[in-house]
């Protein structure tokens, strides 16, 4: 079982069978990451240590790259082109790196990442392997996105799939009602506030009418600048409320929260009703 630093754990099936490429010249940080990943996933890394390398990885080899940890800055792609080159064959990408300011963040989330680590600290390591479990793992997860918007559902959509989640989408809240029936593993759902037909508040108590917090965690959001449309929202059922615009990092942060501590509910009930059960003579 993998514990991070967050409090994210992680017991399911083997992992072994991804490959994990990982972009980066320095001996010490691609001996740590292949340690850190063997010792808890049982993933064998292949280090790429120049720009013809990454290239030569991709184009000889005959099974896909299923994630590449890569640097900003190698031999050969001295100015990003690396992670240019994997965004090109939509290969998602955990950036690794040393060299981050306000400029070097925009341009990395121009890219589409998957997610980033600043190796500035002794924990950037357990940072990395959590943010690659996640992704590998996050298929277990499946999301609902509530919003009359086509534009918000989409960019909510593209958000979420890049991180590996399974997503569905409504255009309001009775079809959001009418899918949640029929797919009763939706764990997490990201409804709008402001909807024509039921509005959030409305949905969410709707809502809870037939699945509680230990089942399905809920996520508000809106536009609007009154701030207490988030109290409204958490005494209606909600378990968290986000307002737009998103700053990615926040948006993911909250996300997986929720969805960790969705698992730890479920793991302790499971334990609770194992405890519960008679004793055979």
């Amino acid at each position: 079982m993998f514990i991070g630093i967050s409090g994210m754990q992680y017991s399911g099936g083997s992992l072994a069978d991804h490959r994990i490429v990982v972009v980066e010249d320095s001996n010490v940080f691609t001996s740590m990451i292949g340690q850190k990943l063997k010792e808890e996933f049982d993933i064998d890394i292949e280090v790429c240590r120049n720009f013809e390398e990454l290239q030569l990885a991709f184009e000889y080899a005959e099974k896909p790259i299923t994630l590449a940890i890569s640097n900003v800055n190698l031999p050969g792609a001295e100015n990003g082109e690396a992670l240019s080159y994997l965004a090109e064959l939509s290969i998602p990408i955990i950036v690794f790196t040393g060299t981050f300011h306000e400029k070097t963040r925009e341009g990395i989330l121009a890219r589409d990442i998957v997610d980033y680590v600043i190796k500035d600290n002794i924990l950037a390591i357990d940072l990395l392997a959590e943010s690659v479990c996640r992704f590998l793992t996050n298929h277990r997860h499946h999301v609902l996105i509530v919003d009359d918007s086509a534009t918000a559902r989409a960019l909510l959509r593209g958000r979420l799939e890049r991180f590996n989640f399974r997503v569905s989408v409504a255009e309001n809240g009775a079809q959001a009602l009418e899918i949640l029936k029929k797919t009763p593993d939706i764990g997490l759902i990201i409804t709008d506030y402001n909807m024509p037909d039921i509005d959030g508040f409305e949905l969410t108590r709707r809502l809870r009418a037939v699945r509680g917090s230990h089942e399905l965690r809920i996520i508000g959001v809106s536009s609007s600048d009154n701030r207490l449309l988030s109290a409204r929202f958490l005494k209606a059922g909600g378990n968290d409320f986000m307002l737009r615009p998103f700053v990615d990092e926040e948006f993911y942060c909250r996300v997986n929260q929720n969805l960790d501590t969705l698992d730890q509910i479920k793991t302790a009930r499971r334990m609770y009703a194992g405890q519960k059960k008679p004793k055979v003579a």
